[in-house]
């Protein structure tokens, strides 16, 4: 597995062990990780820190050419929200764990340019089944359903 999702799913378990949802991501530049985060909108009691969200406010002020040579991390499919932000700044590369669960806008992030790489990893898919299958009601909340 790459290292990097390795590290994503590490912020993921993180989040669960602090009581939220399951979803990690690591901002990687030039093979160096310069963010990482994960889902903190139950421990925060924020509407918008799903993982991507909290990796790029962790990364700090980049510039547009930094994210242009970025690739994002995240270990589940990114919603509307995320997709939009990577959009925003020209995130090239997306690379996801798993979007059995739930899948974003990938058909359109991909018509923007975006290069999707899912690999379908069987723990990423088994963290998230778990976690819904435990707390539906979270899981919704934080889908907007």
């Amino acid at each position: 597995m790459n290292q990097f999702m390795r590290i994503a799913i590490e912020e993921a378990r993180k989040g669960l062990d602090e009581g939220g949802i399951p979803i990690g991501s690591v901002l990687v530049i030039d093979g160096e990780i310069v963010g990482r985060g994960h889902n903190r909108r139950v421990q925060q009691g924020s509407a918008i820190l799903h993982a991507e969200m909290d990796c790029l406010e962790n990364a700090g002020r980049l510039t547009s050419t930094d994210y242009k040579r970025s690739i994002l991390f995240s270990t589940l499919s990114p919603c509307d929200m995320c997709s939009g932000t990577a959009l925003l700044y020209k995130i090239p590369r997306i690379v996801i764990g798993e979007n059995k669960t739930f899948q974003g806008p990938e058909q359109y992030v991909r018509s923007r340019g975006v290069h999707l790489e899912i690999l379908d990893d069987a723990e990423c898919i088994e963290l998230m089944r778990s976690f819904i299958a435990a707390r539906p009601e979270l899981w919704n909340e934080d889908i907007g359903v």
